[in-house]
């Protein structure tokens, strides 16, 4: 009787440790797999942003950005944000033309920059006014704020046009929220301005200044809307370290570019379909 009670217990000790044994070995897997995913999604995030990159620089040299004055950095930005929007859906993937707009340089050089991104190719580099509230040459404050005469920085999407006092000009769509989403309740548009000219630069020093609007000049205003309206990205940047923009993801906006405007036949044919 003894004899059966211990064999009982050894066979029930070996079952155990078997059991036990085999739960850690299959968490031992789980976690083994878990590790694989994680480094195999890293690598190819790690992949993507560097031929986005590769991608991003191509578009720079080739459209000869450097030459024109745009900083590679600031062209890099607006990259990202034009794909994030596309993700968004706030872009139609046929959208192939970005405007750039740089204050932290002065007024008195051409710190507007139409690009098209599909035939890397640079269609305008022109003068923009900022508004009378964020400096003289240099701006140096920006606001969402409603009558604070302050350019707004960020992403926008531009809109139709219409006829006011300043002529035929182009609405903009602010889709950065704190930093230019009240665009639209400020009226802040793209106009022509007398002030912005080489006349101005030679008397004042500096461009003249809006109420908040990017401003160009009454000769290049409707080439300039006829290019980039409806539907097509603008970005503003400027000397404000408090921006911040859900749009500058730079993994999404890879991933998405690599997709689709690396391969210009896929961004081609959106473009006759549209």
């Amino acid at each position: 009787m003894r004899k059966h009670i211990l064999w009982m217990t050894c066979a029930l000790c070996i079952i155990s440790v078997s059991v036990i044994s085999f739960g850690f070995a299959k968490k031992s897997s789980l976690t083994v797999i878990d590790s694989s995913n994680i480094k195999t999604t890293a690598t190819a995030n790690s992949s993507a942003k560097i031929r986005f990159v590769q991608y991003v620089d191509d578009i720079y040299s080739s459209a000869k950005l450097k030459f024109s004055g745009l900083d590679s950095a600031v062209f890099e930005k607006a990259l990202v944000g034009y794909y994030n929007l596309k993700v968004a859906n706030m872009l139609p993937l046929a959208s192939s033309v970005i405007t750039v707009v740089d204050f932290n340089k002065p007024s008195t050089q051409k710190r507007m920059w139409i690009v098209d991104v599909l035939n890397k190719k640079l269609l305008l580099n022109t003068w923009v006014a900022h508004g009378q509230g964020s400096g003289n040459d240099m701006a140096d404050a920006f606001s969402n704020n409603n009558e604070s005469h302050q350019s707004s920085l960020g992403f926008y999407v531009t809109d139709d046009t219409y006829v006011g006092k300043h002529g035929r000009s182009l609405r903009l769509n602010g889709v950065d929220r704190g930093f230019n989403d009240q665009a639209r309740n400020r009226a802040i548009v793209l106009h022509a301005a007398d002030y912005v000219s080489q006349g101005t630069i030679n008397q004042l020093g500096r461009l003249g200044r809006s109420h908040g609007c990017p401003a160009v000049a009454p000769e290049l205003c409707d080439q300039i809307i006829n290019t980039v309206k409806n539907k097509n990205m603008l970005f503003i940047t400027g000397r404000d370290q408090r921006y911040t923009s859900k749009f500058l993801n730079e993994d999404s906006a890879a991933q998405f570019a690599l997709m689709n405007d690396t391969n210009p036949i896929v961004l081609k044919e959106a473009i006759a379909q549209n």
